[in-house]
């Protein structure tokens, strides 16, 4: 699974570097290294609507430090 983080400026802006920071953390802590990659990305075309992650061919948006771990679990935990 390939999980990417938008860092470009209006992400940025609103915290994705702390979005990505938490989901590695998360991977590592659930020992999914193996099974999910979390890089970063620019630009995936939902500046207005906050950080975007794209989940494979999902994007997700407004996601922010408050719900990075419900994320992680809806979309990450319950897809493996």
């Amino acid at each position: 699974m390939k999980v990417q983080v938008c860092i470009g400026s209006s992400c940025h802006k609103r915290g994705s570097y702390q979005v990505l920071k938490r989901l590695k953390e998360l991977v590592s802590e659930n020992g999914l290294t193996d099974k999910v990659t979390v890089c970063s990305a620019f630009c995936l075309g939902h500046c207005e609507d906050g950080v975007s992650v794209a989940i494979d061919d999902d994007v997700i948006t407004g996601i922010g430090e408050g719900n990075t771990e419900e994320l992680f679990r809806q979309y990450i935990l319950e897809q493996l």
